[in-house]
């Protein structure tokens, strides 16, 4: 039961970083979080990380929260005593996270949409329970399983996205 209260806690976040990979098939908004800044002739994030999927997936995460804030179904880790906060924080903190790692890439040399293992895959629960930890703390052990679910998940919707035909990297 811990397990499914510690995925119900994180819905958000996924949300969150699926969010900015829909709208960004979508042809408006697409300046650059980083506005083509670069450093030591590298961008900082990067094409990809734009002000749409950054907005988009904290709207997401917020959307989320405030649905499961209507709904009393015992699988609450948090109170929900301030669903916009909470999702915020969430949905900020998965997209800052995955951000971060973007900027680490660039700097050691990885081309933007190369596999970076396992950090693609656990940059957004590691921000969003960055971020959201003052709010509440899930918890060391708790937070352990909740990468290490995400690693899973992410590998498992990109290997399924792979086989589909929506992405052409498996990881």
């Amino acid at each position: 039961m811990e397990i499914i209260k510690l995925f119900y806690f994180i819905l958000p976040i996924y949300f969150a970083n699926m969010a900015p990979v829909f709208l960004g098939k979508l042809n408006f908004f697409t300046t650059p979080m980083d506005f083509g800044i670069t450093w030591n002739k590298k961008r900082l994030f990067g094409d990809h990380k734009t002000w749409k999927g950054l907005i988009g997936g904290i709207l997401s995460a917020i959307i989320v929260v405030f649905i499961q804030s209507k709904f009393n179904t015992g699988l609450e880790l948090y109170n929900h005593s301030q669903p916009l906060l909470f999702g915020f924080l969430l949905g900020f903190g998965a997209l800052i996270g995955d951000a971060v790692k973007s900027f680490l890439k660039r700097r050691i040399n990885i081309k933007s949409g190369q596999p970076w293992i396992p950090f693609d895959q656990i940059d957004y629960s590691v921000g969003a329970l960055l971020f959201v930890s003052p709010l509440y703390f899930i918890g060391w052990l708790n937070g352990v399983i909740v990468v290490f679910f995400s690693f899973l998940l992410h590998v498992l919707a990109n290997h399924l996205g792979y086989y589909l035909g929506i992405r052409k990297l498996k990881w």
